[in-house]
């Protein structure tokens, strides 16, 4: 059985949605930009982010990697099961993550989006936790900076579970 703990309500969420948007209009001005979501963690978060900004010029799209299936550990073998369906190529890019954990899926994604040439990559995580990092990575942009737990809601799963509730929660499991 698992209890959930609320971290962060849903209104924290929403301010800082706002404010990480501030923060990117501010950056490119009017300037195209291309969010890119990684799915299926950070989509309720993407849909938001995108909502607040207010440049005409913004396109959507996801790309979806496998290192957590069914599991609550990371995998450092990260695989790409959903590509990139626009031209990145000398375009302003924000990837946009629910979690940043281990780092490793997101170095990845890093390295695979640079490979197509965009003019500038940005990345903008919902959730930067840094307990378990094992590998360095830059967040430009960062909602809340959550040390440890096993975290769901507001996009996070556990087991394809939690997606849909509207803060962000820790999963404690009971004995």
């Amino acid at each position: 059985m698992e209890k959930l703990i609320e971290l962060v309500s849903y209104s924290q969420i929403q301010q800082k949605v706002k404010e990480i948007a501030q923060r990117i209009e501010a950056d490119f001005k009017d300037e195209p930009l291309i969010f890119i979501g990684t799915l299926k963690g950070a989509f309720i978060f993407l849909a938001d982010l995108v909502r607040s900004i207010k440049n005409p010029q913004v396109s959507i799209d996801f790309v979806r990697v496998k290192s957590y299936g069914l599991s609550s550990t990371s995998s450092e073998e990260v695989v790409i099961t959903k590509d990139v369906e626009i031209s990145i190529k000398d375009k302003n890019v924000i990837l946009v993550e629910d979690i940043v954990d281990t780092g490793y899926t997101l170095k990845f994604l890093i390295e695979f989006l640079n490979f197509r040439s965009p003019k500038i990559l940005k990345v903008c995580a919902l959730i930067d936790k840094k307990e378990r990092r094992k590998v360095e990575v830059k967040l430009d942009y960062v909602g809340f900076e959550i040390e440890r737990g096993f975290l769901v809601g507001y996009g996070l799963d556990y087991a394809e579970k939690y997606r849909h509730l509207p803060g962000i929660y820790e999963v404690v499991l009971s004995k």
